[in-house]
């Protein structure tokens, strides 16, 4: 079989819902204020380690 890979235009794309926890809640980002999805954007995301293995951190 000859497999393709899919392209989209812009035109043809629709945006995405991002949705997090708050407070034991999921609420979808669109829904915070303007100082709300500023602190949303400075979130780091980290990756717990074993013990005895150095720490990483990601970036959003």
């Amino acid at each position: 079989m000859n497999h393709t890979p899919a392209t989209l235009n812009d035109t043809d794309r629709q945006p995405c819902e991002i949705w997090t926890r708050v407070m034991g809640y999921h609420r979808p980002v669109s829904s915070f204020n303007i100082g709300k999805k500023g602190e949303f954007h400075e979130r780091r995301f980290f990756v717990e380690r074993h013990a005895g293995q150095a720490p990483t951190t990601q970036t959003a």
